[in-house]
């Protein structure tokens, strides 16, 4: 599923050239409209990759679960540390499950 914005949360990476979303997307698909908030076009080719939730600063980006998956209105919501990825699971009663994994080796 194509990611969603939340234009209220979105800060455009407060200006940057080249917003984080916009950077990550293999596709170059994520873009700035003319009010400086993030979005997907066209929605039909997004990959489902879902590397412009991860690297959303803010938490504007967020990609709705598949209906085959979760049901309708279900969210799956990264929250990137410096090492680690936790996945925010919310399914369609509103019940919430976080997942933690580390994203990183250890080097030696």
């Amino acid at each position: 599923m194509p990611p969603r914005v939340d234009w209220e949360k979105c800060d455009g990476c407060k200006g940057q050239d080249e917003p984080l979303c916009e950077q990550v997307c293999p596709g170059n698909l994520m873009t700035l409209n003319t009010k400086a908030k993030a979005y997907c076009r066209p929605l039909r080719h997004c990959w489902d990759c879902m590397s412009c939730t991860k690297a959303c600063p803010v938490g504007a980006i967020e990609t709705r679960v598949p209906y085959q998956i979760g049901y309708h209105g279900a969210k799956l919501i990264p929250m990137m540390g410096t090492n680690t990825i936790t996945w925010t699971c919310e399914d369609i009663h509103g019940n919430v499950t976080r997942y933690r994994y580390k994203n990183r080796m250890d080097e030696d």
